[in-house]
């Protein structure tokens, strides 16, 4: 088990928290590279099908801690500072390759690599307290950081994302609902329900064809359209031979409801 952040394993579902609720969850060194080689072994472990990337104490994360990280960052070497901003990217490419789907679950601050976080998600609800914001113009750095500038386009739109990526402010719970990057706002003492009952209804999916459906989202970024429509024509032949879509079919024949085992 993961001893830089919290971790909780229940049906299926993987509950991620990172714990420094005083500081409203910074990340550090050692949590980053801990999450970054916990999402990089979930492919290898069948006990994990949905991962809700939780809040802890009305927050979920203030990004990279100012004690432990910035001011480290300021006394390294050019090769130093490549190798950590590649581990910090690392982290995102793993949440993308994770093979399961990702629930952000956002509350009160998420800032910087929090905001980050929520962003290389596959799904996001918020409540009317979160702030999110893209800060690191806001401590003399460029926007572009840990695929900022490719994956929140795609999810806002060109301007939307450039407004918050060039000045750093932050974007409110409704307004990211409006432009696209909340899935849903909820009340606070109802976010880890919704979170959970998302999660739980894609356990209880055919968890095979999320994976499948996860990795043409993210690959399909980089192809034709009709590059995409064959990748997907391989994809769904593929799912077609699962024992999960025989059950579907069963399952309508005899008018129940089909019973998925992810294979």
């Amino acid at each position: 088990m993961p001893t830089h952040f919290r971790c909780e394993i229940e049906d299926g579902i993987a509950t991620l928290r990172l714990d420094r609720p005083d500081r409203k969850n910074p990340l550090t060194f050692d949590s980053y590279a801990e999450l970054r080689d916990w999402f990089r072994q979930r492919p290898y472990d069948d006990s994990v099908k949905a991962v809700v990337f939780g809040s802890n104490g009305g927050n979920f994360c203030s990004g990279g801690d100012v004690h432990d990280i910035i001011g480290p960052l300021t006394k390294m070497s050019m090769k130093e500072l490549l190798a950590f901003t590649r581990m910090t990217g690392d982290l995102v490419k793993a949440m993308i390759n994770c093979g399961v789907p990702v629930i952000a679950a956002a509350d009160g601050v998420c800032v910087g690599a929090g905001a980050i976080i929520a962003m290389a998600s596959d799904l996001r609800i918020a409540t009317p307290a979160t702030k999110t914001a893209f800060l690191f113009t806001r401590v003399g750095l460029a926007g572009c950081d840990m695929g900022a500038c490719a994956m929140l386009p795609r999810i806002i739109g060109q301007g939307r994302a450039a407004e918050l990526l060039y000045t750093g402010r932050s974007m409110s719970a409704d307004e990211g609902e409006r432009w696209g990057f909340w899935n849903r706002v909820v009340a606070p003492e109802d976010l880890e329900t919704a979170a959970q009952e998302m999660a739980a209804r894609l356990v209880a999916g055919p968890t095979f064809g999320h994976m499948m459906t996860k990795t043409m989202l993210n690959q399909e970024w980089s192809m034709s359209l009709d590059m995409a429509i064959e990748a997907e024509a391989h994809a769904q032949a593929l799912c077609m031979q699962t024992e999960d879509f025989t059950r579907a079919y069963n399952a309508f024949v005899a008018k129940e409801k089909p019973v998925f085992e992810g294979n």
